[in-house]
């Protein structure tokens, strides 16, 4: 018997094993003394349904220290630096910060 498979379908199972959950111990001190110092990175998609403006990438930083969370939205994932480039940019020359 054939299967048939829809070009870009995305199966449950697919979902399911690239996801992961790994407990991670809870630290008892602030292992940053500043913001910026740790920055954590995420890139996901492509996600099913595209935003109303096209994109089906979402990238995602979080300041480890302040917690503070940005978000990008994106066509595709190679453009992926353009996003942390900007943040460098506007960090350097609007906060005198530095990554």
């Amino acid at each position: 018997p054939k299967l048939k498979i829809e070009e870009g379908a995305i199966c449950g199972e697919c979902q399911i094993g690239k996801q992961t959950k790994v407990a991670h111990l809870r630290l008892q001190h602030q292992v940053t003394s500043r913001a910026l110092e740790l920055l954590h990175m995420d890139l996901m998609g492509p996600m099913q349904t595209k935003s109303l403006g096209g994109k089906k990438f979402a990238f995602v930083m979080v300041d480890d220290f302040s917690r503070f969370t940005w978000i990008d939205f994106l066509m595709e994932n190679q453009i992926a630096l353009k996003p942390l480039e900007t943040c460098a940019y506007n960090f350097r020359e609007k906060k005198r910060l530095s990554l």
